[in-house]
């Protein structure tokens, strides 16, 4: 999603992706006859291909990231809910669901598996070509073009790996909980988009890191596990959340316009 909005675009089509992995992933293990392996290669394969879909329909017809992924948003959760009845399809006796949902050497696999992702992204962003050009396209598209950079090859791949991110995501939320559920995650496309911005990216692209968007997670993951600890209502937890995050964003979006302005005054 950090590299996403660099780029200009959104994509807000995250949580009934994560939930839509997670019953692929159940229902190819338990009741396709995929087996474990198979099941789990059918739902990353076909969540870089919705992704890679939604890219097409941005880059190759210029419709605009936020309807292309709320297309794919409605659609995803409606076919979610519409193959297990909105029922949880739990998942089968497997040593890897075991480990995906447990621990490697005393931490939690999904918290192994974001930092390694995170490396790797920060490693992509910063040293390849590829992250240069995310950057390049979110700054002024236009120039970037005339530059000699394949938008269209660009804006494919990077909704396929947000695609694709979300297949694994619903795969480890599967495997934690034990089965897979059309109505999981939630909500979880607005934590995210939140989590980028509060860690400095801009919603106008050309600007972010995935370092701010790390501590975006951490400065969210806080505020939840929190208002749980205090035992504030739970109706209350999304209102007090949101006021909270707003703020954030408004400290930062003003601290960067100081921080433009001096630079031209300067």
């Amino acid at each position: 999603m950090t590299l996403v909005i660099i780029a200009g675009d959104i994509d807000i089509s995250i949580g009934p992706a994560v939930a839509f992995a997670s019953v692929l992933v159940a229902m190819g293990s338990a009741q396709w006859g995929l087996g474990v392996f198979g099941a789990v290669l059918l739902t990353l394969v076909l969540g870089a291909a919705w992704g890679a879909l939604a890219g097409w329909l941005r880059a190759g017809f210029n419709v605009p990231s936020f309807i292309a992924t709320l297309g794919l948003w409605s659609v995803l959760g409606g076919l979610g809910l519409y193959l297990t009845d909105a029922l949880p399809v739990v998942l089968p006796e497997s040593g890897l669901f075991d480990l995906l949902g447990g621990s490697i050497l005393g931490i939690p696999t999904s918290a192994v598996v974001m930092l390694v992702l995170f490396a790797v992204f920060v490693y992509i962003a910063k040293f390849t070509a590829y992250g240069r050009s995310v950057y390049a396209i979110g700054g002024n598209a236009a120039a970037a073009q005339l530059a000699g950079i394949n938008l269209t090859k660009v804006r494919i791949l990077l909704f396929a790996t947000t695609g694709l991110l979300s297949a694994i995501t619903g795969v480890l939320l599967a495997s934690r909980l034990g089965a897979g559920s059309g109505s999981a995650g939630a909500g979880l496309e607005f934590d995210i988009i939140a989590a980028v911005v509060i860690g400095g990216a801009a919603l106008a692209g050309g600007r972010g890191t995935m370092l701010g968007t790390l501590l975006g997670v951490v400065f969210i993951t806080v505020i939840g596990n929190g208002l749980v600890l205090l035992g504030v209502n739970s109706f209350l937890q999304d209102v007090i959340r949101g006021v909270i995050i707003v703020g954030a964003v408004l400290i930062n979006a003003l601290v960067v316009r100081r921080g433009a302005a001096a630079v031209r005054t300067a």
